[in-house]
């Protein structure tokens, strides 16, 4: 490779359904590779899949994109916008004789298959269409719209050498005549990979091993178009925890799962940044660590098992750094799901100030936020074990003590506390455990004092009634 040539990488998802965390950590090593080396970073949407491509599924993927807060310095660009490009470069390919026209039927194509495996050989197209000196080609059907194949080296080997799995050779020997467009006209995937890349000036190609096998014959196509072949890079596959690949069925594999259950995108990152690649024994790191940190050299090429329990514990760290004002815009928007009215309670901010270091997820936190803005109801256990008929007159005598106080905050009511208990004769436990039982319909919350300041004389006053 012209090691004076620009860094250009490139996200190239096909928008057949919710953007998949295997596809965000693809982009994210793409993006971070651009990053840290002054370059460029490109989206692009390969959109030629007219049958399950979607409008829904491109803003799935431009709205998963922005969530996860991965900028793009081109795009998206679209690869049914460029047909007429696809075009031009098929018929260069075939006045240069580097492709040719097949006429062969489905009949024929799977009558080649069944005797190839008959005689126990790789089932492939015999290239009987494919122009040679002094082959006489069979006669033109009339009835039959062709396809267009590539002239694909008959000897030797390809070869690249992978910034992930190392050196990789194939015998040409084992390729196919490649089609590159349809009887319709269409150009196909690996044509249409090959043509952007070269036009979008792209230098290294960063995406999943299931591509491996399509390299060689890009490679090819390169080569064909007087083209200069990226660098590549195949990273693993992500496996769920009992060593299979991830599915839409079994795992949450889509951006919105992740949303949904709570997770931060920063959170998100960290993790799938830590699935296949790692810099020492750093677990919890920033975007602008892992961009100065990462080095397709570090990236391991075995597959990778999803933690949840890890991706749950970097979320509860990254849900301690973040500002709370930021992380009250998200909660308000679980608590609105279950119609809860944040106008009625404290400001969601201090809240969440309050509940950050005892959560691992936003949905967590907003379960724990839910008794700021209405009063919820013991379970029975609760009320046998802390608001027997002593709880509730010890209570009493706490709320009239708590009515004549000359100030409502942590401090003072953390100090009225102590000298409450003091004065009962009792231990904390006897005080704070029914007080966060009448006041919270839980006994499992933040410091009781802190709490009480955060809802206000009023309704501590009015729940304590009740």
């Amino acid at each position: 490779m012209n090691q004076a040539r620009p860094i250009r990488t490139r996200f190239a998802p096909s928008p057949t359904g919710l953007l998949h965390i295997g596809g965000v950590r693809t982009a994210l090593f793409s993006w971070a590779y651009a990053r840290k080396h002054g370059g460029q970073f490109v989206l692009r949407i390969e959109d030629t899949d007219l049958e399950r491509s979607t409008p829904e599924s491109v803003a799935a993927i431009l709205d998963g994109m922005h969530w996860v807060g991965l900028d793009y310095d081109e795009g998206p660009f679209y690869q049914m916008q460029r047909m007429a490009r696809y075009k031009e470069v098929i018929g260069q390919l075939l006045a240069g004789g580097h492709a040719y026209h097949c006429y062969c039927s489905k009949e024929e194509l799977e009558a080649m298959r069944a005797e190839a495996e008959a005689r126990g050989e790789k089932p492939r197209y015999d290239r009987r269409w494919r122009p040679e000196p002094g082959k006489a080609l069979p006669p033109m059907p009339a009835d039959v719209s062709p396809v267009v194949r590539f002239r694909t080296p008959l000897d030797g080997t390809v070869a690249w050498d992978d910034q992930v799995k190392g050196r990789i050779e194939i015998a040409n020997e084992e390729l196919d005549d490649l089609i590159i467009a349809r009887p319709d006209g269409t150009p196909t995937y690996n044509f249409c990979v090959v043509v952007d890349d070269w036009d979008m000036n792209i230098s290294h190609v960063i995406r999943g091993d299931d591509h491996v096998n399509n390299t060689p014959r890009q490679i090819h196509l390169y080569q064909a178009l007087g083209a200069e072949v990226p660098l590549f890079a195949h990273l693993p596959m992500i496996h769920n925890d009992q060593g299979q690949k991830l599915s839409k069925r079994r795992d949450a594999v889509s951006v919105v799962d992740y949303d949904k259950m709570g997770i931060l995108p920063e959170a998100l990152l960290n993790y799938l940044a830590r699935l296949g690649w790692g810099h020492g024994d750093d677990e919890f790191f920033s975007l602008t660590q892992f961009v100065a940190w990462f080095d397709l050299a570090a990236v391991s090429p075995s597959p990778s098992r999803f933690d949840r329990d890890k991706l749950l514990w970097l979320n509860a760290q990254h849900i301690k750094a973040a500002d709370p004002a930021r992380l009250a815009q998200r909660v308000a928007g679980f608590l609105a799901d279950r119609g809860v009215d944040i106008a009625v309670g404290p400001a969601l901010a201090p809240v969440c100030a309050l509940l950050k270091d005892r959560s691992q997820t936003l949905l967590e936190m907003a379960d724990q936020a839910e008794y700021f803005y209405r009063a919820l109801v013991p379970t029975a256990e609760i009320v046998d074990k802390h608001l027997g008929p002593d709880d509730e007159a010890r209570l009493g005598f706490f709320a009239e003590g708590a009515a004549r106080l000359p100030e409502w905050s942590a401090e003072a009511l953390a100090a009225y506390i102590k000298e409450f208990v003091k004065q009962q004769g009792v231990k904390m436990p006897q005080v704070g455990m029914p007080l966060r039982a009448k006041v919270c319909g839980t006994t499992s919350t933040p410091s009781v004092d802190a709490v009480l300041a955060l809802l206000g004389r009023e309704e501590v006053l009015r729940r304590l009634a009740a």
